[in-house]
C-alpha cells in the first residue's frame, strides 16, 4: 500500500514511517525540506502558499495528517494560535482540495487529533469517543481539525482521527521535559499534581495507526491512550525513582507556570481521564498498558 504522511519528520511521524516501511508499505513523506537525506521518498509541500508535488499522489493509496505545530512549545498569541490552526486545519484543507482537484482516488484519510478535544480541565469524569469536544481553545481547534478530517468522506474515503495523548518515546516528547528537572535535583510536580496525564507509548500509537490502515481496526474516532490514568505528581515520583533521584522541592506553583506560559500553562495543570475502552473493545492490544512498563522502556 502506497501511503503518504504529512508530519513524517516529527517525534510521532518518524517512527510511523519506519514502522510502515517495516509491514512492507510504500511510504512517502509530504516536507518543505525534499533535498534532504532521507530513507523515504520526500515529496515538497507548502501548504500555507497552495503548493504541492502533484507527483505524490500517484497510485496513493492512503494519507497520514499528522502536520501540526507544537501546542506546547511556546505561549499562545493570537500569531501562534493561529499557526497551531494552520498547521492542522488548514492544511487538511488544502490536502482535501487537491485531491479532489485532481480526482485522486484515495482510500482512506486518517488524521491526528488530540484528546485537547474533551479541553483543558480536571474533573471527575471518564471521557470516551461520544463526548461533546470542549468550548475552550483545544476543544474547538480539535473539532475543525475533525472536521476538515471528515471532508475526505465527501470523496470516497475512509476517515478515522485518532485524539492522542501525551505521547512517550526514547526520541524526544514530552519524557525528556520531564526527566531533566529531575535529574537536575529540580522536580517536583506541577500545580496540585492532582492533574491525569493521558498518555500513550509512541510504539502503541504506531500500532493504531498501522491497524487502521490495514482494517485491523475498524474506521472511527479513537482516543489514542493507554488504559492506565496517571496524575502528573504519580508520574513524576515515578521518573525520580527509575531514575533514582530524590525530589524535594515543593510542587511548582500554578501561579509561576501561568507567569512562565500564560494560557498555554492550563494544559500543564489540568487534565482529567480519557477511556481507552473503544480500542481495547475493539481488539487492539496494548504492548505498555502501564505506565511502568512504559516508563522501564524508555528510561533503563
Amino acid at each position: 500500500m502506497k501511503i503518504l504522511i504529512t508530519g513524517g519528520t516529527g517525534l510521532v511521524g518518524s517512527a510511523l514511517s519506519k514502522a510502515l516501511q517495516g509491514k512492507g508499505h510504500d511510504v512517502a513523506i509530504l516536507t518543505r525540506t525534499p533535498d534532504r537525506k532521507s530513507d523515504f521518498k520526500l515529496f515538497f509541500w507548502d501548504p500555507d502558499h497552495d503548493e504541492i508535488d502533484e507527483d505524490a499522489f500517484e497510485d496513493l493509496d492512503c494519507i497520514i495528517h499528522l502536520a501540526g505545530a507544537n501546542i506546547s512549545e511556546k505561549r499562545w498569541t493570537n500569531k501562534y494560535r493561529q499557526e497551531i490552526y494552520s498547521s492542522r486545519v488548514e492544511s487538511a484543507q488544502f490536502l482535501y482540495r487537491k485531491i479532489k482537484e485532481l480526482k485522486v482516488p484515495l482510500k482512506s484519510f486518517i488524521s491526528s487529533s488530540a484528546i485537547g478535544w474533551y479541553g483543558a480541565l480536571t474533573n471527575d469524569e471518564i471521557y470516551t469517543e461520544q463526548d461533546p469536544c470542549a468550548k475552550d481553545f483545544l476543544g474547538q481547534l480539535s473539532k475543525q481539525w475533525e472536521l476538515a478530517a471528515e471532508q475526505f468522506t465527501d470523496l470516497g474515503c475512509v476517515v478515522s482521527k485518532v485524539r492522542t495523548g501525551i505521547v512517550l518515546s526514547p526520541e524526544g516528547g514530552a519524557l525528556p521535559k520531564m526527566t531533566k528537572p529531575i535529574i537536575w535535583g529540580q522536580g517536583a510536580p506541577l500545580g496540585s499534581g492532582r492533574q491525569y496525564m493521558p498518555w500513550i507509548h509512541v510504539d502503541d500509537l504506531c500500532a493504531i495507526y498501522i491497524h487502521l490502515v490495514e482494517g485491523v481496526l475498524p474506521a472511527g474516532v479513537y482516543n489514542g491512550v493507554a488504559p492506565e490514568f496517571v496524575t502528573n505528581e504519580d508520574l513524576t515520583r515515578l521518573l525520580a525513582q527509575a531514575l533514582e533521584k530524590p525530589l524535594w522541592m515543593p510542587n511548582i506553583p500554578s501561579w509561576a507556570l501561568y507567569m512562565l506560559f500564560g494560557k498555554m500553562s492550563s494544559i500543564l495543570l489540568n487534565g482529567s481521564r480519557v477511556s481507552a475502552d473503544k480500542l481495547c473493545q475493539s481488539g487492539f492490544k496494548f504492548k505498555y498498558p502501564n505506565i511502568q512498563s512504559a516508563v522501564a522502556s524508555i528510561i533503563y
